[in-house]
């Protein structure tokens, strides 16, 4: 069997959905499920006096089985038949679940968890995890739209390369049409420095770059048809702003796909300005796919 795809939980409903979000990739890939659950402290956030945790204090195993039992039966009933394990891990959660990452085809993470902070719209896990992850991550979030179509955010670079493919591959498995929307703007032109609105600031050439911009989409698109010629694609080139133009078509997906950073990003981040724009605000589950970089 594959790698498995594996699904953090802590007992939110956050959580919850995302397993059974992760049930579903899993039923799509043939592969296993993998439910993970992390306790412990971080070091330097240890109280004073505090002590690690132990298997008899105050009934923790019993409510953590409870998490593991609800989990399971909720991916058993919207994927019937899927092999299921469970991972219960002394640590925290997130170098637990970047470790489990390292030999999995996917994760999987609610918005937020038990831990998330009041009026923060998303968890310190999925932020790191999206950065950091050695796999693709998913973070269920918003209202996805069954019936739409799975929204590539393609911007060209060669990290975004991976982020392409997976969601060739994702609209494959989904039986899905897939929009690839790339957003342009005068910011695109390299040779451009200084302040302005990017969408009125001068270029030498607009319409030179426009047609530049559609070859650049015509032949990253055109590459993965080739592998997967069933999946319908829509090309779509719009002159906009990047992080609005993506959050609007992502209410009509059901899934948006974007790389860790693109064109536009400072060497050394691991997530980008955009990625980040949509981890935190789209209207449906974003996939983050990190490639070479």
């Amino acid at each position: 069997m594959s790698d498995p795809v594996i699904v953090g939980v802590d007992g939110s409903a956050s959580s919850l959905e995302a397993v059974e979000a992760a049930a579903r990739e899993a039923h799509l890939r043939g592969a296993g499920l993998r439910i993970v659950h992390a306790f412990g402290h971080a070091s330097a956030h240890l109280t004073p006096g505090a002590t690690p945790w132990q298997p008899g204090d105050r009934g923790l195993e019993p409510m953590v089985h409870g998490t593991l039992v609800r989990a399971e039966e909720r991916a058993l009933a919207v994927a019937p038949g899927i092999e299921v394990s469970r991972s219960v891990v002394a640590g925290e959660a997130l170098a637990v679940l970047e470790i489990e990452s390292r030999a999995a085809a996917l994760a999987v993470v609610g918005s937020r968890g038990l831990s998330g902070f009041a009026g923060l719209l998303l968890g310190s896990t999925a932020v790191h995890l999206a950065a950091h992850g050695r796999c693709p991550l998913m973070v269920v979030r918003g209202r996805p739209d069954p019936a739409g179509p799975v929204l590539l955010a393609l911007d060209g670079s060669p990290a975004g390369q991976a982020a392409v493919a997976f969601a060739f591959a994702e609209a494959a498995l989904r039986k899905a049409p897939l929009v690839a929307l790339h957003v342009w703007n005068t910011w695109s032109e390299r040779a451009y420095e200084g302040p302005g609105d990017p969408l009125t600031a001068v270029v030498a050439d607009v319409d030179h770059l426009r047609a530049a911009e559609q070859r650049l989409l015509d032949e990253v698109v055109a590459a993965e048809q080739e592998v997967f010629p069933e999946v319908v694609v829509e090309r779509r080139l719009v002159r906009s702003r990047v992080r609005p133009a993506l959050l609007d078509a992502s209410r009509s997906a059901q899934l948006v796909v974007t790389g860790a950073r693109g064109r536009g990003g400072f060497a050394g981040l691991l997530l980008g300005s955009v990625s980040q724009a949509l981890l935190h605000h789209a209207h449906c589950p974003v996939t983050v796919v990190r490639g070479k970089e």
